[in-house]
C-alpha cells in the first residue's frame, strides 16, 4: 500500500529525533484538523496514511491530554455522529461500574435470575439464573450466542430479552467466552430494571452530563429497552472524551464519575478471545499489545475504535463506515497497522527519551 513507505521513514533515527520537538496544542471545539505544528513528520504522515483510507470518517489523537491530531475524512465533520457499533459494550460495562457503585446492583457477582424471573423459572433454567453480571460483561454468560449467524433472528424477534435468556446454555456460565451483543442488551435491561430510568437516561445523567455533552438516543427493542452493546450513537470528540475518562482512572474535573476499581477490573483479562490468542477481554474492552504498549481497546464493527495506551497517556479514536463491504477486513488490518506504527511507536520513542 502507498502509505507504508512513510511508517519505514518513522522508523530512521533522523525522523525520530525530530520527534523531540513535539509541542502539544489544544484544539478547540469545531476546528476540523490538528493545530499540531507542521514540523511533526509523523503526525501528517498519520493523516496522510488516513486520506487515504476510502471508509474512514476521523482519526483523533490525544496525548498526555492534549489533543495533537484531528482530521475528518470523507465529508465528516467534528459534529458528525457515529454509529459506534460494538464499542457500545465498553459504555455499557461503564453504566454497570456506576450502577454497581450506587447500589442498584449489588456487584457483579450478582446472578441473573432476580432479575428476569418472569422468564427464567423452573428446573430447566436453573442454570441460566445462575448467570452473573459478570459473566455477562466478560462474554461468558454460556448462552448459544445471538450474534454473527444468529443475529437476524435475535432482532427481528418480538422481545429481545427473551429470545436472548432462551437461548440453550451451550457452556457451563463462567468458564467460556463466546461474543454474543445479547449479553450486553441483559446488562441494558438490568440497568433499566434496576435503576428506575431507561438506558439513555440513565447514561444521560451519570455520564454523559457530568463530561460535559449530551447524549444522543439511540435504537430500543420493541419492549422499549436501549440497545445493549450496538448501534450507540457519539461524535468522535464524546469517543474521546470516554477514553480520557478512563485514562484518567474515572475522574474528569476532579469528580469520581467511574471508580478506580472498576476501571481495574475492566482492563483485567476476564477472558481469552476464541479467535486470537493474542487477544484478551476484559469488561467490556478488549486487550493485547500494539507496539510493545499494553493497549486496550473499545471495538466495534466496521472501524469505531477507542484505543487506550496507559503507559503513553494516549488514547487514538477511529471511526468509519459501518456499511458490510468487502473492504472492511482490509480496513481494519490498515488502522491497526496505522496506530500502532504511526501513532503509539514514535509516542513511544519520544516518551522514552
Amino acid at each position: 500500500m502507498p502509505w507504508r513507505k512513510p511508517v519505514e521513514r518513522l522508523r530512521t533515527v533522523a525522523l525520530i529525533a525530530l520527534l523531540i520537538a513535539l509541542v502539544p496544542v489544544r484544539v478547540t471545539e469545531g476546528e476540523t484538523q490538528s493545530a499540531a505544528p507542521p514540523s511533526v513528520p509523523y503526525l501528517d504522515e498519520a493523516a496522510r496514511a488516513g486520506a487515504e483510507f476510502k471508509r474512514l470518517h476521523s482519526l483523533l489523537v490525544s496525548w498526555r491530554g492534549d489533543v495533537i491530531l484531528e482530521r475528518y475524512y470523507n465529508g465528516r465533520q467534528a459534529t458528525s455522529l457515529a454509529n459506534i457499533k460494538s464499542a457500545s459494550k465498553s459504555v455499557i460495562s461503564a453504566l454497570v461500574g456506576i450502577a454497581i457503585d450506587r447500589g442498584h446492583i449489588r456487584s457483579v457477582k450478582e446472578p441473573i435470575g432476580g432479575f428476569f424471573t418472569d422468564v427464567l423459572a423452573g428446573e430447566k433454567n436453573a442454570a441460566k439464573r445462575r448467570i452473573t453480571v459478570q459473566d455477562l460483561l466478560t462474554m461468558q454468560s454460556g448462552l448459544e450466542t445471538t450474534s454473527n449467524r444468529n443475529y437476524g433472528s435475535w432482532v427481528l424477534s418480538r422481545n429481545w430479552v427473551h429470545h436472548a435468556l432462551n437461548r440453550p446454555i451451550t457452556s457451563e456460565p463462567g468458564t467460556q467466552m463466546v461474543y454474543s451483543t445479547g449479553n450486553t442488551h441483559l446488562l441494558s435491561a438490568i440497568l433499566t430494571r434496576t435503576t428506575g430510568k431507561s438506558t439513555w437516561q440513565f447514561a444521560q445523567d451519570v455520564f454523559a452530563k457530568p463530561l460535559g455533552f449530551s447524549l444522543a438516543r439511540w435504537p430500543q427493542d420493541p419492549q422499549g429497552v436501549y440497545f445493549g452493546g450496538n448501534d450507540m450513537l457519539m461524535t468522535p470528540r464524546q469517543m474521546l472524551a470516554f477514553g480520557e475518562l478512563y485514562l484518567r482512572r474515572g475522574k474528569f474535573e476532579n469528580r469520581q464519575i467511574v471508580t478506580a476499581d472498576w476501571i481495574d477490573a475492566s482492563f483485567t483479562p476476564h477472558a481469552q478471545s476464541n479467535r486470537e490468542r493474542e487477544r484478551q477481554y476484559g469488561y467490556g474492552w478488549w486487550i493485547r499489545d500494539l507496539g510493545g504498549q499494553r493497549t486496550y481497546y473499545a471495538w466495534g464493527y466496521g472501524g469505531q475504535f477507542i484505543f487506550l495506551i496507559p503507559n503513553l497517556d494516549l488514547v487514538v479514536v477511529t471511526t468509519s463506515s459501518s456499511e458490510v463491504s468487502g473492504e472492511r477486513r482490509t480496513h481494519l488490518g490498515t488502522i491497526f497497522d496505522l496506530v500502532e506504527n504511526l501513532i503509539i511507536q514514535p509516542i513511544a520513542a519520544v516518551a522514552d527519551r
